[in-house]
């Protein structure tokens, strides 16, 4: 039986480039998840019949919605849904199931690496066929839909069994409950020399992973330790949580302090990594040595081809605008596009489609190819290992070895979290004003070359981007970006970039290297008088 049931709008279900995102008593309730999702799909034409893709990250309150999603889909046309075995699907392995079975599109419920909880975060993205992100017009559709859905059509279907692998009849509607591993891992197998990553173990190779009780467990326990043979206990905190046991689920410096401190302890195995709420970032630390991401993706494309899945070289390389350039010398020396976009995975879909790009990267740990179309923490992981089986070397090495030949870009991101959204509004607003007056300007002995307010042409579909960052440029390459993030779910996070490239001077302390830009910036910018922060959240 199909039930429409009357509702009344929510004025604030905008979904941002990752998809709508709020605290879990917003999403509770009465009709709020059931609009949005009712609006995706009136946002959509030509899925009757068709396949959807439905999977989270295990947060609390993942299951219920998966209920409701899986109700909504049969009253609404959808003829099969692919859900994973008790709701659990990574962001990555939510795309590969979408492209491999050649699904219309997917529901990926998550809040990415937000803390979990039942006063914590909770998300719904929507996945297009390509299984990457849904572009612009999808997502002001669904916005659109939200303010005006006046009702909704739910299937009545009881309690759904999601927890068993089958296939079965929900009114209607064939559901099939699949293992929410076996075809990501597949997949890796597929892109990287399993038999030198085992080699490399039976080695003596040690190795710790940190699933941070998050989405990556179940797979880095299979892959890591039952195909590649890692000692048992390499993967950590497998075991998904509806709260992340507590904890924050993002693999950064801070909140993956114990796994840094253990990679510089005296007694460190080879390699540590560590992979998010959803399990698109990661976090390389080894032995003795943390790897920032914009310097990963660096090295992860110059080594790309020792891996069988791209050993004949890449197409082109993508990074996001405040990533580092680092990646820029890497695709000049292989002759290659690199292609410089602003934050948000969708915007390297039109790339990895047209072919223009095989590896991509942002600065907040995402890293990923063409094998998916989000980003992928455990496929990168997985790269590191093909690539230290096959070289023989320590990751180290590798590092020194890679700055040697391209020089070092000094990055760090500073991250102001939940500021007062106007103080931060103003605080961009009133840098923009003062852009076409800085440029000659010194500052701290620096002295600006350039400085706007970025905007991409996308070079495939010709549309254009506005305001994705402000940037300011000095002379001899350094630079500052200051833009504001949409991963939050109260107040705002206003995120500070700063970058020096040396190209002899490649052992210093990167803080100490970056000292007088970050001075600049909060000259410039004013950061201290408009957030009252005497420092940032998270340095990373």
């Amino acid at each position: 039986m199909i039930r429409t049931v009357e509702t009344t709008p929510y004025t604030d279900q905008k979904p941002g480039t990752s998809g709508l995102r709020k605290k879990v008593p917003v999403f509770q309730q009465k009709n709020y998840a059931e609009n949005f999702i009712q609006s995706v799909f009136d946002a959509l034409e030509g899925f009757a019949g068709k396949t959807l893709v439905i999977g989270g990250d295990g947060r609390y309150f993942n299951r219920e919605v998966i209920q409701k999603a899986i109700a909504m889909a049969a009253a609404n046309g959808f003829g099969k849904v692919i859900v994973g075995q008790g709701g659990i699907l990574s962001t990555p392995a939510a795309s590969n199931v979408i492209r491999k079975y050649k699904a219309f599109g997917g529901l990926v419920l998550s809040a990415s690496h937000n803390p979990g909880g039942p006063h914590e975060d909770f998300g719904i993205k929507y996945n297009i066929g390509n299984g990457g992100p849904a572009p612009e017009k999808i997502t002001d559709a669904i916005f659109a839909r939200t303010k005006a859905i006046k009702s909704y059509k739910i299937a009545e279907t009881g309690e759904v069994d999601i927890d068993t692998v089958k296939t079965f009849d929900v009114a209607g509607m064939t559901v099939d409950v699949i293992d929410p591993v076996k075809d990501y891992a597949e997949l890796m197998e597929s892109l990287f020399d399993f038999g030198a990553i085992r080699a490399l173990f039976a080695g003596g190779f040690r190795m710790r992973f940190d699933a941070m009780h998050a989405v990556t467990g179940p797979y880095a326990k299979e892959i890591l330790e039952n195909r590649l043979g890692a000692a048992n206990g390499t993967a950590r905190n497998f075991r998904p949580l509806e709260d992340f046991g507590g904890h924050h689920p993002d693999p950064n410096l801070v909140h993956a302090k114990h796994l840094y401190d253990e990679m510089m302890g005296p007694n460190a195995p080879d390699f540590g990594a560590a992979s998010d709420g959803d399990g698109d970032r990661n976090l390389i630390i080894a032995k003795g040595i943390f790897i920032p991401p914009s310097d990963s993706l660096a090295m992860l494309a110059a080594n790309a081809h020792l891996a069988p899945g791209y050993k004949a070289g890449l197409k082109g390389i993508a990074r996001s605008m405040p990533t580092s350039g680092a990646a820029d010398r890497v695709a000049e020396k292989l002759g290659v596009g690199m292609y410089e976009t602003p934050t948000g995975w969708k915007f390297f879909g039109n790339l990895l489609d047209a072919g223009m790009a095989t590896i991509c990267g942002e600065e907040s740990a995402g890293t990923g190819s063409d094998h998916v179309r989000e980003k992928d923490g455990l496929w990168a992981v997985l790269l590191w290992l093909n690539i230290l089986a096959v070289r023989k070397e320590s990751a180290r090495q590798i590092a020194e070895k890679h700055w040697a030949t391209f020089g070092r870009n000094y990055y760090s991101r500073h991250d102001y979290e939940e500021v007062d959204s106007d103080a931060a509004n103003r605080l961009v607003s009133e840098l923009r004003e003062k852009l076409d007056t800085l440029k000659g300007t010194k500052v701290r002995g620096l002295t600006v070359e350039k400085a706007d307010d970025f905007a991409y042409h996308d070079p495939v579909d010709g549309s254009i981007s506005e305001h994705q960052g402000i940037r300011v440029l000095f002379e001899g390459g350094s630079r500052f970006v200051v833009r504001l993030s949409g991963t939050g779910t109260s107040g705002a996070t206003l995120r500070l970039y700063v970058e020096r490239y040396e190209k002899d001077r490649l052992d210093l302390d990167t803080q100490e290297a970056l000292a007088d830009l970050i001075g600049a910036a909060d000259d410039i910018a004013g950061i201290r008088s408009h957030t009252g922060r005497n420092k940032p959240s998270v340095i990373t």
